[in-house]
C-alpha cells in the first residue's frame, strides 16, 4: 500500500495507480502517516511537492506539510520505505538539503512509463537489488535488463513491444481495453488511434511463434489480456 500525499491526489496520478495496480491510500498529514498505516505497514510514498506553477507566490504551506509527511514516514517506518517525490521544474530548489527525506523524484507533471520506472526500480532497491523476472508459462521477462525469452528463445522486440508484453505480463488474466492500454504503455499525450495497439499485438504475436501466439487473447469487443496459463 502506497502512501499518497497530498490527500487530494491529481486525476492523472490515480488513474496512473489505478491502472497499474498500485494499492494506495491519501495520506493528509503527518498524524495520518501513523493513524492510517495499513497493519502490513507502507510498501512506499508518493510525495507531490506544492506550492509550485499553480500555487499562489510565497505560499509554502504546501511544501512544509509535504516533507513534514515525508519526515515522519522516515521517523515512523523501515529504513527501507522508498519515498518518491513528485516535484515541478520550477521548484527543483525544494529538494536541496533534503536528500534524507527521499530517495527519488520525478518531474511533474510525469510521463506514466518514467514514473513506473523509478518505482519498480526503487523498490527493487529497497528488497536488497534483487533481479525482477516475470515468469509466466513459457515466458520470462528480466525486468532489470529489459530482455524477454519463451522457451529458452530470446524475443527481438522493440521497446514498445517489451512495454506491452511485460504490462500484460504483470497482470496475467487481467482484461485492458485499447484505451486503457495507450494511456498506460503509451502515455496520457499519446492520441494514437486503437489500431497501434493492435498492429503491436499482432507483432507480438508473431514473434512469440505460432505455439505461443495465443498467451495474448482478444477479449471481443473490450481488448487484450494475457493467455490463459497458470503461473509457475
Amino acid at each position: 500500500m502506497y502512501a499518497v500525499h497530498p490527500a487530494a491526489a491529481s486525476t492523472e496520478l490515480t488513474q496512473f495507480l489505478d491502472l497499474g495496480g498500485y494499492a494506495h491510500k491519501p495520506v493528509a498529514s503527518a498524524a495520518e502517516v501513523t493513524a492510517g498505516a495499513p497493519p502490513e505497514g507502507w510498501a512506499g510514498a508518493i510525495i507531490r511537492l506544492d506550492g509550485g506553477a499553480d500555487s499562489d507566490a510565497g505560499d509554502t504551506g504546501g511544501t512544509d506539510a509535504a516533507w513534514a509527511v515525508a519526515r515522519a514516514l522516515r521517523e515512523n517506518a523501515v529504513a527501507s520505505l522508498p519515498i518518491l517525490v513528485l516535484v515541478r521544474g520550477n521548484a527543483l530548489d525544494e529538494l536541496t538539503m533534503r536528500d534524507e527525506l527521499f530517495d527519488d523524484f520525478c518531474l511533474d507533471p510525469f510521463h506514466p512509463r518514467e514514473l513506473e520506472a523509478r518505482l519498480a526500480h526503487l523498490a527493487a532497491a529497497s528488497n536488497g537489488g534483487s533481479t525482477e523476472i516475470i515468469d509466466y508459462g513459457p515466458l520470462r521477462i528480466n525486468l532489470d535488463t529489459y530482455e524477454a525469452v519463451v522457451d529458452e528463445r530470446p524475443l527481438d522486440l522493440t521497446y514498445m513491444e517489451y512495454e506491452l508484453l511485460r504490462f500484460l505480463a504483470s497482470q496475467p488474466g487481467r482484461v485492458f481495453t485499447r484505451e486503457a492500454l495507450l494511456n498506460q504503455v503509451w502515455g496520457y499525450e499519446y492520441y494514437g488511434g486503437a489500431r497501434t495497439v493492435d498492429v503491436h499485438v499482432r507483432r507480438l504475436r508473431a514473434k512469440l511463434g505460432e505455439e505461443n501466439a495465443d498467451l495474448i487473447q482478444t477479449v471481443r469487443s473490450v481488448g487484450y489480456r494475457l493467455g490463459t496459463y497458470r503461473w509457475r
